[in-house]
Formats: C-alpha cells, sequence, structure tokens
C-alpha cells in the first residue's frame, strides 16, 4: 500500500514505516502529524485518485528530528575584474516516519 501525498508544498510517494525528508515543520520532535492533502491511494491494485484530494484519506507520521542538509557553495567570479563572491546556504529538513496510510 503507498499513497502520493502532499506535504509542505511537495507531493511524495509515501509507504508505511517509510523515512521521509521534507521542508521544515514547526512541530516538535516527538509529536504525530497528519496530512490531509492525499492525491492517491494504491491498496493492492485498488486506486483511488483524488480531484485533487481522496476524500476521508490521511496519512499519519511522526517527527525524528529537524536537521540541516549538507553545504551549498554559491561562488560567483568575473574574470579579470577582481570580483569574487562566496555564499553558502544549508537547507532546514525534517526527518519524518511515516505510521499509518488511511483511504
Amino acid at each position: 500500500m503507498y499513497a502520493i501525498v502532499e506535504i509542505a508544498g511537495q507531493q511524495m510517494k509515501v509507504q508505511k514505516d517509510q523515512m521521509v525528508y521534507v521542508h521544515r515543520l514547526a512541530d516538535a520532535e516527538g509529536a504525530s502529524v497528519t496530512f490531509e492533502k492525499v492525491l492517491l491511494v494504491d491498496n493492492d491494485g485498488k486506486v483511488k485518485v483524488g480531484a485533487p484530494v481522496v476524500k476521508g484519506a490521511s496519512v499519519t507520521g511522526k517527527v525524528l528530528s529537524h536537521l540541516k542538509d549538507d553545504k551549498v557553495i554559491v561562488f560567483k567570479k568575473k574574470r579579470r575584474k577582481g570580483y569574487r563572491r562566496l555564499k553558502g546556504h544549508r537547507q532546514y529538513f525534517t526527518k519524518i516516519q511515516i505510521e499509518d496510510i488511511k483511504g
């Protein structure tokens, strides 16, 4: 059984007991979260497609931790002008474990 669910503006295919990394959520670590925007549910070949969401379907998960991704380096240079800029960025993520899919 799997579902396609929208979490924090991104659509993801999730299954039970799967670890998912999503953009930072405001929920505390250890909290249970429920996602109502389920776009598709497949239960052993029985596919339910929403228009735009499947009514009565939900995905629940548990927030495991908040973390940061690897650093992304942004380097700009114009040759022979002495222009160089170096900036770094680390994206914030939330690690979620999918516990149940209803639908």
